[in-house]
């Protein structure tokens, strides 16, 4: 990801905007230390979408419906602490 110093994005803010939407998201610097990064709007919507929840996932498992046998075993385990 490309930087830019916040005194530089400000007096090429027409440069800087191009190469966002050219290239991609960029660190803005203020005296030296990442503060913010600038985007498209489109980059900010896909990070931002709506992600299933891992119950919706499952839910939607062409696998969802199927009975299972499931058996468990009584006994103890013996391990070594």
């Amino acid at each position: 990801m490309e930087s830019w110093s916040l005194q530089d994005a400000k007096a090429k803010f027409s440069e800087f905007v191009r190469l966002v939407k050219a290239k991609g998201p960029h660190l803005v610097t203020v005296r030296g230390k990442p503060e913010v990064v600038v985007m498209t709007v489109k980059d900010f919507e896909a990070l931002n979408a709506q992600k299933p929840s891992l119950l919706m996932l499952m839910k939607s498992s062409p696998l969802a419906n199927m009975d299972l046998d499931i058996e468990r075993s009584t006994a103890a385990r013996e391990f070594d602490l």
